[in-house]
């Protein structure tokens, strides 16, 4: 059964990534859990939750959490407040994650993907749990917790319902996972966790605008390719429940990379499952609106603006802007105008650098010294002299021993220029100008 005939993917994501503070999120624990020596070595009694253990937020990550805000078009809420979080597992030493919940730092943004706008529902901040190590020690199984990790500075992106397909899902990953390492504030290794992604996911009859009754979400992805399988596995999964005439359960699920399936965990819990209530140690912020003016001027130029700049100054094609400018380091950005504006000084082809950089057919260092480049550029492209007897003459070969292909030119199929031009070139041996080729070629054919 092709679902997409009857139903219409109803799917948001919840992506947590790890912000890149040099200590943790409530205490002055060092940040590095994937550079630690040994496990739970970098913990103290406030991320262990012992009695007496008062946290202390941590001023950076909630700049850059509200800098990621302001570069995916959120508003800020200027009064804001951490939430504990009740729930029992074993890599969360209080009983309690200190997490947001009524009032996150930001709300209603947006993040743009070639199948539309996603919106953003809230960006807020909480701490990261400790690690599970499942193992055996003498024989018996057993299960390790690295407290390492527990306390670092987590921020979560829930977007609203607007994905329609797991290929949307893995554009809109990808766009994000962007943002977060072009601010510079996380790293976003997904192999280690530093990045992790959730989908909630249900189907719905084609023209009903109502959310479903339910919803199944996938737990703890640690790829976009993943990510992609497991909705559209999902999705083919859930209707053909629907098909019977029966409602999927509400709960969580894993994805087994192995199966290419999704396998059940647990029912899901609701909001009121974990008793939310303002965490009584971290007094409540008040944002003046000075202060937010001072954390969004320190927010570089975004890709999409530097794509719309670079599109008129250089008069090159939006998409080829956004392919050169799709990097994840503002610096880079800065390095990268300096080559352009000398190729447009020395009226070089842009479009031509730009495809030869990204496709590599030219060896360039990042930060290399533009004048540099641009003569590593020029040498590629260096052409020989060809004489106007010599041209004359190979134009006067070529079209003699194709004339099948010069009658379809001269009848209207255009596209055969492009075969003429290759037996031009092989014909001369050197590396011309093709301009000058295709110049000479075409006045020679509509003589």
């Amino acid at each position: 059964m092709k679902w997409q005939e009857t139903y219409e993917a109803v799917i948001g994501l919840e992506v947590h990534a790890e912000l890149k503070t040099t200590s943790k999120m409530f205490c002055g624990c060092n940040n590095d859990p994937f550079g630690a020596d040994k496990p739970n070595i970098y913990t103290c009694p406030v991320c262990l939750g012992m009695p007496g253990g008062i946290p202390v937020a941590n001023k950076r990550a909630i700049e850059w959490t509200i800098k990621l805000g302001y570069a995916t078009g959120c508003s800020i809420n200027e009064f804001s407040k951490f939430d504990r979080k009740h729930y029992f597992y074993p890599d969360l030493a209080k009983g309690y994650q200190i997490s947001q919940y009524d009032l996150p730092f930001c709300y209603n943004g947006i993040i743009e993907t070639p199948m539309g706008k996603v919106r953003l529902r809230r960006i807020h901040l909480e701490e990261d749990t400790g690690k599970l190590m499942h193992t055996s020690i003498e024989g018996k199984k057993v299960s390790l917790i690295d407290f390492n990790r527990g306390g670092v500075p987590l921020v979560e992106v829930v977007t609203e319902p607007d994905i329609k397909s797991g290929t949307q899902a893995k554009e809109y990953g990808k766009k994000l996972r962007h943002i977060l390492r072009f601010l510079d504030i996380a790293d976003c290794d997904m192999e280690q966790g530093g990045m992790r992604l959730e989908a909630n996911i249900s189907l719905r009859k084609k023209g009903e605008t109502e959310l479903p009754n339910y919803k199944v979400e996938i737990k703890n992805i640690n790829s976009f390719r993943f990510m992609e399988a497991a909705i559209d596995y999902e999705l083919t999964r859930q209707a053909e429940i629907l098909e019977t005439g029966k409602t999927p359960v509400q709960e969580t699920r894993g994805w087994n990379s192995q199966k290419n399936e999704t396998f059940s965990q647990r029912i899901k819990e609701e909001a009121e499952d974990y008793r939310y209530f303002p965490d009584p140690d971290l007094p409540p912020f008040h944002f003046s609106k000075e202060y937010l003016a001072e954390i969004k001027k320190t927010l570089p130029e975004l890709t999409n603006e530097v794509t719309t700049r670079w599109t008129k100054e250089f008069s090159i094609q939006p998409n080829k802007a956004e392919e050169l400018a799709m990097v994840d380091d503002a610096k880079l950005i800065s390095w990268l105008e300096k080559i352009l504006n000398l190729l447009k000084e020395n009226k070089l082809n842009i479009t031509s650098f730009i495809n030869d950089y990204i496709n590599k057919k030219i060896e360039v260092k990042d930060f290399e010294e533009p004048s540099s480049v641009i003569e590593k550029f020029r040498a590629a492209h260096k052409t020989e002299e060809v004489g106007d007897e010599l041209l004359a003459t190979t134009i006067k070969q070529v079209l003699a021993e194709n004339q099948d292909a010069v009658q379809k030119y001269q009848t209207g199929q255009k596209q055969v220029f492009g075969f003429l031009m290759g037996q031009m070139l092989r014909s001369l041996g050197k590396k011309v100008d093709p301009q000058l080729i295709r110049q000479t070629l075409q006045a020679a054919l509509e003589s």
